[in-house]
This record gives C-alpha cells, sequence and structure tokens, in this order.
C-alpha cells in the first residue's frame, strides 16, 4: 500500500480518490481550501501551495504526489519533488501552465497550432493583430482556464478595451480558428514507459466551459492516428508519467494544437463507466508504476456536464446505463458542481435517450449538438 499525495482538494482530486482507494492506496490531500469536495472521502491539509511548513510533513508521508491542478506553482512541485517522488515531473507542468512556451512546444514537436504572438505592451498587441490578423483572441500566458483571462477581439476598436481588462500581466495573441470540431485525446503514460490512449473524444463548449463530449468520435482512425501520434510525440519529449488531455481543433484536413491539460482531465469523464480502466485508475497506475488498464471505449457514451448548480437525477437515472456523478459541492454561477454519463451500444438508441433527458431537464439546447453527431453516426 502506498500513500498518495495529491496537491489540490476538487472533483478530480475526489475522482482519483475513489479510483485508487480498490486499488488499496491511501490518500491525502493539500489545499487551501477547508471545504475542498474532495476532503468529504480523503483527510486534507488545508494550506498555501507556498506554505512550506506544511508542505514539509506532507511530502514526508507521501510515497508519490501528483496534482489535480494544473495551476498549483510549478516551484513548489520542484520542492515536492526534492523530497519525493512527483509526477507528472514539474517541467512538464510548468509548460503547460505558460500558453506561449505550449504553443512553442506544439511547434517543436511537429504539431500545427494558430498563429500567435507573445504580448507584453500595447504595442506588442498592434503589432500582434496586424500580424495574426483579426478575429483573435487575446489570452493571459498564465491562470486561465474554463474561459477565464481571455478576450475576443473582432475589430480593431476592441483593442483598448481587451488590453483594459488584461495587461499588466504577459498575454498572448492567438488567430481565431474557425474549426470544424474541437477534439481531445486523453493518454496515459506510465514510470515504466508503457503509453496508452483512450478514443478520441468530441467536445463541445458553452461560456468557455466543457458542456458535453461524446466517445468514441466515429469514422475518422486516420485523424485520430495523427492526434495519438502527437499525443505519443508529446509525452515522451516531456519524460510525461501519468494521465493528460491534448485539446486540438479540426479545421478541414489540418489538426490544431489548443491546449495541454497535465492532469485527469474533464473530456475524459466518460472512462469510468464507458471504458475497462478510466482516465483516473489510470493515472494512479502510471504514477505507482503498475500495468496500466484497458482503455477501449466499451460501446458510446456521452458526458454531460453540470455547471453551476445540479439538475434533477430523476430523469437521467431512469434511463438504463444512465450514471449520475454529485461533487459534493454548493451551487454558484460558472461551477463544475457535477455530471452524468449515457452509455450504450447503439447510437441511435442512446440518442432518443439522451433526446428524453434534454426535453425533461430543459436543457435541449445543451444536448441538441450531440444528438446531430449521434444521429449522424
Amino acid at each position: 500500500m502506498a500513500t498518495i499525495g495529491i496537491l489540490g482538494g476538487g472533483q478530480l482530486a475526489r475522482m482519483l480518490v475513489l479510483a485508487g482507494t480498490p486499488l488499496g492506496q491511501r490518500f491525502r490531500l493539500v489545499d487551501s481550501a477547508g471545504d475542498a469536495c474532495a476532503a468529504q472521502i480523503a483527510p486534507l491539509v488545508q494550506a498555501d501551495w507556498r506554505d512550506f511548513a506544511a508542505l514539509e510533513a506532507f511530502a514526508a508521508d507521501s510515497d508519490v504526489v501528483t496534482f489535480d491542478f494544473e495551476n498549483v506553482p510549478a516551484e513548489t512541485a520542484e520542492w515536492m519533488a526534492a523530497r519525493t517522488r512527483v509526477f507528472p515531473n514539474p517541467a512538464a507542468l510548468s509548460v503547460a501552465q505558460d500558453r506561449l512556451a505550449e504553443k512553442t512546444l506544439f511547434g517543436r514537436i511537429g504539431l500545427e497550432t494558430p498563429a500567435f504572438a507573445a504580448v507584453d505592451s500595447r504595442e506588442d498587441l498592434e503589432r500582434a493583430v496586424a500580424a495574426t490578423g483579426l478575429p483573435a483572441v487575446l489570452k493571459t500566458r498564465r491562470l486561465g482556464y474554463d474561459g477565464k483571462g481571455q478576450f475576443v477581439l473582432r475589430a480593431p476598436a476592441d483593442l483598448d478595451a481587451a488590453w483594459q481588462a488584461l495587461g499588466g500581466v504577459p498575454l498572448i495573441l492567438e488567430a481565431f480558428v474557425p474549426f470544424d470540431r474541437e477534439v481531445s485525446v486523453v493518454a496515459v503514460r506510465s514510470r515504466t514507459g508503457e503509453f496508452r490512449h483512450y478514443p478520441l473524444t468530441r467536445n463541445w463548449h458553452a461560456g468557455g466551459i466543457l458542456s458535453a463530449s461524446l466517445a468514441p468520435l466515429a469514422g475518422d482512425p486516420a485523424l485520430e492516428a495523427r492526434a495519438v501520434a502527437h499525443a505519443r510525440t508529446l509525452a515522451e519529449h516531456l519524460d510525461y508519467v501519468g494521465v493528460f488531455a491534448l485539446e486540438l481543433f479540426v479545421h478541414g484536413e489540418r489538426l490544431l494544437g489548443n491546449e495541454m491539460a497535465p492532469r485527469v482531465h474533464n473530456s475524459g469523464h466518460w472512462t469510468i463507466e464507458g471504458t475497462g480502466c478510466s482516465q483516473f485508475e489510470n493515472h494512479v497506475r502510471a504514477i505507482l508504476g503498475l500495468p496500466l488498464g484497458d482503455t477501449a471505449a466499451i460501446g458510446t457514451s456521452v458526458m454531460l456536464n453540470w455547471i453551476g448548480e445540479l439538475p434533477e437525477a430523476d430523469a437521467v437515472l431512469r434511463e438504463p446505463r444512465a450514471h449520475w456523478h454529485d461533487y459534493g459541492k454548493s451551487p454558484r454561477a460558472g461551477r463544475k458542481v457535477g455530471h452524468a454519463t449515457l452509455c450504450g451500444d447503439d447510437p441511435r438508441e442512446l440518442a432518443d435517450r439522451l433526446e428524453r433527458i434534454g426535453a425533461a431537464l430543459g436543457r435541449n439546447e445543451q444536448v441538441a449538438p450531440v444528438l446531430a453527431a449521434l444521429r449522424a453516426s
């Protein structure tokens, strides 16, 4: 039995604990929030990321440390790595925390990206817009996620408002891509170098937050092979250990790198019921050096994210092979509070069930694009 320390105590940590406990592992958490939802099921040390006195005891009691949140300071991960094993390694975390470093790395490994430019001043913003054109997206290089720290520029008149909203920190301007689809590869690499991947997943967002995922992505094995090849190259280049997600735009025949998440990922939640071994269990296996589990899809799965507040569960739970996940969080606008996954062998039958759920919950808009994709498969 190992003691696994997790830096972060949110729903991802919660699901890691739930997946790793049957393997006989123990867990401890660090989070600055005393009401972190994973603390409902595992011991929590409430401490700031730079409270090294508290972290010293945490490191001493942990056989291996991981994280559920990519904004843990890289220097904290480096400090921890000097005292115990940390996976993924702090260098991988550092790259993923900086959008400029991340995009630069994508280009180095042969993954095309939207045009981008560093922006450190108002004059830089003018030059970047002249180079990339409009529309474009101005983003903070660090700490942005779920649509935070972003400003869409559609006309030159938007530059002043964008600079007022985001200026003062390092920024990156990215050309807007009129993509056809958003997809992700969730992959895992073990301490032994073993690599596996889950089927390519199609994703839909609302307000910058993941709304729904569908897997596997039907009918394009060549696209999946290219995406997985990039994920494997990225993992090997970073000597990465654990689960990660590579988010991609599909634009015609082009596959463009959007970002990397150095952790278990929202678009992989469907793997809990939709595969032989979930992303959460495989992350635990990977960081302990255990053999990786089966990542093949069992039929077709749809994951619906619950943002802000939970709907009534009854309409979901009355359907066959429906699975409900309540994260134990209080409601709050923009907060991920739970999800549901529907699994089935027949995409058309799954579409009918999803349509009933959308109507019963008043979420027709959320399910509509997924229904269209299921019925086209």
